[in-house]
């Protein structure tokens, strides 16, 4: 596994990170707490040291299960969660006041109940959930992050951007306050590289990544024939053409890199590590053999420059998630 800094943090974390989301057992259906146990285990065997959860994954299922295998395991790992907000609105809108989001005693608050369900003494990653420009400034969230540094409960902060909104978070970065961002940034949408990587490599923020398969459309296996259960939240995710168009999009590709389809995944997770922004890209593993096959591309070596230069043109500008 290769290791790279998260910013200045000064944390040498794996390029290949574990996003939590899927073992939390409720919008992704069909996770069995046996088998996320045995996956988060074989990443760690295999050199993963930075695993992404939420308070709200699993209303603290997601935390608790990760809190375990930190417990048990004599390796270093480093924890990074988020406070869900206060509305619980998801992206968070223009024009709401920053205290119906995050006040101060709430950003405490959920600290401490992410605490308990991780059973650490410390989160080394604390993150807002979701954020917008226009809280610079405003509030008192600040100040309560600032005393739970100075308490030792949290060593770092960062936010998660906005879905698809990357420049969103610009002026945040310009204020020093934050350590990291977390991102979309993958083969369609790389509207990140414009704005956001930019201040982040000048300002010394870490870049973890989110998403790095389109919830599943850059592996590969998003057929026009695909299904999920019932609940599943990619039956809306993908509605109505949208299977069809990334099934015609990933053909493309496949075409014009003289690949197979069975590679794309991997060539997904290459285009992301290629750029020298990213600090660690954190895919979904709800299974061993998911593990498997995303840490084998933890070695360190980006995609060819040409290949680079060919998904450049695959960019996409869309928002499935609305």
């Amino acid at each position: 596994m290769n290791y790279r800094r998260l910013g200045k943090t000064g944390l040498e974390v794996s390029e290949i990170g574990y996003g939590a989301w899927g073992i939390a057992g409720d919008a992704w259906l069909g996770a069995k707490d046996e088998e996320s146990l045995k996956a988060l285990n074989l990443a760690v065997d295999r050199g993963l040291n930075f695993i992404d959860t939420a308070l709200a994954y699993g209303e603290g299922h997601s935390e608790k299960l990760v809190g375990k295998v930190v417990e048990e395991r004599d390796e270093i790992i480093y924890v990074a969660t988020k406070i869900p907000p206060k509305n619980r609105i998801w992206p968070a809108p223009d024009g709401i006041a920053v205290e119906e989001v995050f006040p101060g005693d709430y950003v405490r608050e959920c600290t401490e109940q992410s605490l308990s369900n991780l059973g650490l003494d410390a989160i080394d990653v604390q993150q807002f959930h979701v954020w917008q420009d226009d809280w610079v400034g405003q509030g008192d969230w600040l100040d309560a992050i600032e005393d739970l540094k100075r308490e030792g409960k949290i060593r770092h902060f960062g936010v998660s951007i906005n879905d698809h909104q990357p420049s969103n978070a610009v002026r945040l970065i310009e204020t020093g306050v934050v350590d990291t961002v977390q991102v979309i940034y993958n083969v369609f949408d790389q509207s990140p590289e414009d704005e956001l990587f930019p201040a982040c490599q000048e300002h010394d923020v870490g870049v973890i990544v989110r998403v790095p398969f389109d919830e599943g459309a850059l592996t590969g296996r998003i057929t026009p024939d695909t299904t999920f259960e019932e609940g599943d939240f990619r039956n809306d995710y993908f509605r109505g053409e949208r299977k069809r168009e990334v099934y015609d999009r990933v053909r493309a590709i496949v075409s014009e890199l003289g690949v197979s389809e069975d590679e794309i995944a991997e060539i997904a997770l290459r285009y992301i590590l290629s750029h020298p922004a990213v600090s660690t890209v954190i895919p979904g593993m709800r299974s061993v053999r998911n593990v498997e096959r995303n840490m084998a591309v933890g070695d360190g070596e980006g995609l060819p420059k040409d290949q680079v230069q060919i998904l450049k043109n695959h960019r996409w500008v869309r928002n499935f998630y609305a």
